[in-house]
């Protein structure tokens, strides 16, 4: 095996047998309750109720997150149905050399949004310490909590499901007594909750105000929408089932249900923070409406809500960009570390008071790469794909010298599109990515480079589970080999 092929080969790569997709749907469910107690949506909730009333923040939240959980569920199937993460696919559209390029700028976003979960969880655990041991010192907090969650990350994705099986109900039970309690505080200072605005708005601002919120909802959460296949190839799926609705069962109760309900609510607590406190940091407003063990309670909910979501969103993506980047010279566990590391360099701390701007860029231009893989995975292949060409470095995927040229130009259309029209970037980021993709795809570089799938759409060739077939491909031959050999082994033993 040549080395360019062994580092396409990397065992973190592989694509996942349906025997080791082991998340079930409550358990998928209860990641996306911690993943969705986050700063992000706490300042949405504060900034737009400084145009808007809560209700039409809150429609916008629920908007948005709807549209973005059923495109979360079809990347995702990418996942479901062949068992490959996003930075392997990403070869399809972009070629295995030019997946790095987009795929490094996700990793790279996914790293900054560790380090300020980390921040953000870090005061709230350093305001435990204070009050229950008179210890102030945030930065050791800091560093002890991006260490813990870097720990459980690489012990894999089955002890993160199970932290979140933990960390879900109670997160659930205290932010309810978060809304009641801010609710109450907002109240008791003459603001009624759902029909208070700050500095009310009319006509084409009013307008404008609503589709920010949208669009920073869906920029929050472009970032995972973009490479969900990375965590959906570990869900729990029927083998044989064409069906799309029935073998996304599972993503779909995540992504379309729980990720929505979870959503809005941490919005409208962030936006009863601001009311009550005039600061969309429930931090800030827990210390202010509590003591003694019930703050300490509050806070320690902050604090598992941010590990749930880093690990989940955040480091797990990352880290499996950066082994794709560099092969088995790069572990799932090294890319932990370097995600960590690179969390803490950004110094995260830095990006409070940018991040609704931060959103809407960002959001626009993971957008794009969104729109490229609905384009290449659905309208230009059909769902079916070559994964033994994936990981061949002289195969259909390399193109011109490892550059699908289609993807790459489509991406920076798509980005410079959602650039300009920030407060619409998601939007225009997915439609200009996704329709100039198609085109360019279509007309042009499929011209040059043909592509089996699309030559010869066969189910029986080119499907995964839902055909019930386990791709197997590399270190995984020996893996499937000492099964086979268990098995037989055992039935001769009977």
């Amino acid at each position: 095996m040549s080395e360019k092929e062994d580092y396409l080969k990397s065992p973190d790569l592989l694509p996942i047998p349906h025997r080791e997709k082991n998340i079930s749907a409550v358990g998928f469910g209860f990641i996306w309750v911690g993943m969705a107690v986050v700063l992000a949506a706490f300042a949405i909730g504060g900034n737009g109720i400084q145009s808007l009333s809560l209700g039409w923040v809150v429609l916008a939240t629920v908007i948005a997150c709807v549209v973005l959980g059923f495109l979360m569920t079809m990347t995702g199937d990418i996942g479901v149905e062949h068992g490959i993460s996003f930075p392997v696919y990403m070869r399809a559209p972009f070629g295995t050399i030019g997946t790095h390029i987009p795929s490094l700028v996700r990793a790279f976003v996914a790293s900054c949004w560790f380090g300020l979960n980390t921040y953000f969880g870090a005061t709230a655990m350093n305001a435990i310490f204070a009050t229950l041991f008179n210890f102030d010192n945030w930065f050791i907090c800091f560093l002890v909590f991006a260490v813990l969650q870097l720990v459980n990350t690489a012990m894999g994705i089955k002890s993160i499901e199970r932290f979140a099986d933990l960390a879900a109900p109670v997160i659930i039970l205290i932010s309810g007594w978060m809304y009641f309690t801010l609710s109450d505080q907002a109240i008791a200072q003459g603001r009624e909750v759902w029909s208070w605005i700050e500095s009310p708005v009319t006509g084409g601002a009013a307008v404008t105000a609503f589709m920010v919120v949208i669009m920073s909802n869906m920029g929050f959460w472009g970032t995972l929408t973009a490479d969900m296949p990375t965590l959906s190839r570990f869900i729990k799926a029927p083998k044989n089932e064409k069906n799309w609705f029935k073998r996304n069962k599972g993503q779909i109760i995540g992504n379309v249900i729980t990720y929505p309900i979870t959503q809005t609510f941490m919005v409208i607590i962030g936006a009863v923070s601001y009311m009550a406190v005039s600061n969309y940091d429930p931090v800030v407003a827990i210390q202010g409406s509590a003591s003694g063990i019930s703050l300490g309670v509050l806070l320690l909910m902050i604090v598992f809500a941010q590990w749930s979501t880093n690990t989940t969103a955040n480091v797990i993506p990352a880290a499996t960009i950066f082994s794709n980047v560099l092969g088995p010279k790069m572990p799932f566990w090294a890319g932990v570390v370097v995600a960590g590391i690179i969390g803490i360099v950004v110094q995260p701390w830095s990006l409070f008071g940018i991040i609704i701007e931060v959103l809407l860029i960002v959001g626009g231009i993971l957008a794009s790469i969104v729109g490229i893989l609905v384009a290449d995975y659905y309208f230009l292949r059909k769902r079916r794909v070559n994964v033994p060409d994936l990981y061949e470095g002289e195969g259909q995927y390399k193109y011109m010298n490892g550059v699908n040229w289609a993807g790459i130009i489509a991406w920076v259309i798509g980005g410079i599109g959602a650039t300009i029209f920030s407060n619409y970037s998601f939007i225009v980021g997915f439609v200009l990515g996704s329709a100039s993709y198609y085109v360019l795809a279509k007309y042009w570089w499929f011209k040059k480079y043909e592509q089996a799938e699309i030559m010869d759409p066969s189910d029986e060739k080119y499907l995964g589970i839902s055909v019930g077939r386990d791709w197997v491909i590399g270190e995984r031959i020996e893996d499937e080999k000492e099964l086979l050999n268990m098995s037989l082994a055992g039935k001769n033993v009977n």
